[in-house]
């Protein structure tokens, strides 16, 4: 049996002196090529666990739990050296986050930016590096890419800077993308553009995608399996179409209940995708 691309076993945080964790006992599994979900409101953990696989908390002001693990390709993240850290994060692990405007820097042009975090992973010659931003913005659909690259954050539209972050995650190629709210500051029709893309870099390139994410449309538009998450506990597992279509939990029936269906369930099958 094939191993999976990314294991977490018993993750426990603990924030400060709190008496309950942020996330408690949370175990999933992703393979290679896989779109995993998870999925809750906010404040039920999920956010902080893909941090987690990062090491993205701030760890002066919290704590794993002792038989925690975060396996990426056997490889335990949360006992990693700081050396190793820099070679999965960006590089082999890449993250989207939810508010571009906040994630990029206002003072600085947008090919830059994106030229930094590719020449921290990879060094190549500046005028191959280019080439590959460049591929790297036509390859989330971004036709006016010399412009885009030229231009401050400011000067972008909120869907076109979050292509832009899709860009510059996938510019070292990474084996996986965690999208942590990526279309939620979106309107609809932009949502679904962007999720078209990213369902696209996956098969095109084989990659798997953890979606972080509220909203149960938007599970079901994209993911395969599901994790449902509140109070920093996973309540219920499984195949995206048996859990739409029989949840068991009373949670995950008030997640559905309380969500519009942008996305028909029929999107949705209990096949695995070819």
């Amino acid at each position: 049996m094939t191993s999976p691309l990314l294991e977490i076993e018993n993750l426990n945080v603990v924030f400060g002196s709190l008496p309950y964790p942020a996330v408690a006992d949370v175990s999933l599994a992703l393979g290679a090529g896989a779109r995993v979900g998870i999925i809750g409101e906010s404040g039920s953990g999920k956010s902080v666990t893909a941090m987690s696989i990062l090491r993205l908390n701030d760890e002066r002001q919290m704590a794993y739990g002792r038989t925690s693990r975060v396996d990426f390709e056997g490889k335990n993240i949360l006992t990693a050296s700081a050396a190793e850290l820099t070679e999965i994060r960006g590089k082999r692990i890449a993250m989207i986050f939810q508010d571009p405007m906040s994630t990029l820097n206002p003072l600085i042009r947008v090919g830059r930016q994106i030229l930094d975090v590719l020449l921290t992973h990879k060094p190549l010659p500046r005028g191959e590096a280019k080439d590959k931003v460049m591929s790297s913005l036509d390859a989330v659909g971004i036709r006016t890419s010399e412009r885009v690259f030229s231009s401050y954050p400011h000067q972008l539209s909120g869907g076109m800077r979050q292509r832009v972050m899709i860009a510059m995650a996938i510019a070292s190629e990474p084996q996986l993308l965690i999208a942590d709210e990526a279309t939620s500051a979106l309107d609809v029709t932009v949502q679904d553009a962007v999720l078209d893309t990213i369902e696209q870099l996956a098969e095109e390139r084989g990659m798997s995608v953890l979606m972080i994410t509220h909203d149960m449309g938007v599970a079901a538009r994209f993911c395969d399996d599901v994790y449902v998450m509140n109070r920093g506990e996973v309540v219920e597992s499984g195949r995206m179409a048996d859990v739409i279509i029989a949840p068991e939990h009373s949670y995950t029936k008030k997640l559905l209940a309380s969500v519009p269906r942008v996305y028909p369930l029929d999107r949705v099958t209990n096949q695995p995708r070819a």
